[in-house]
């Protein structure tokens, strides 16, 4: 395997991360920021506030987008065996 494979595979894999966290940083991003700007236009200050609806956003986040990362991740695992088989 030459450098330029190990770069290319490299740099698929670090790609295929993004897409895999993406969704979920998003959804828990947006909830944060709708719950913070809650707190300070009624200023409660109460810091446990952000962690239960973000729990449940995140949790319902992953079992909406779980199909599409196995998905992923399976069109991932081929790609890496076709290469080996390849060699």
């Amino acid at each position: 395997m030459t450098g330029a494979e190990v770069l290319d595979v490299g740099r698929e894999a670090i790609w295929l991360t993004l897409q895999l966290c993406a969704p979920v940083l998003i959804v828990g991003l947006v909830v944060g920021v709708t719950i913070g700007l809650f707190q300070a236009l009624t200023q409660i200050q109460e810091a446990t506030l952000v962690y239960a609806p973000k729990i449940v956003a995140i949790f319902v986040s992953l079992l909406i987008f779980l199909p599409m990362m196995g998905a992923l991740m399976a069109g991932f695992m081929r790609q890496i065996a076709a290469r080996i088989a390849g060699m």
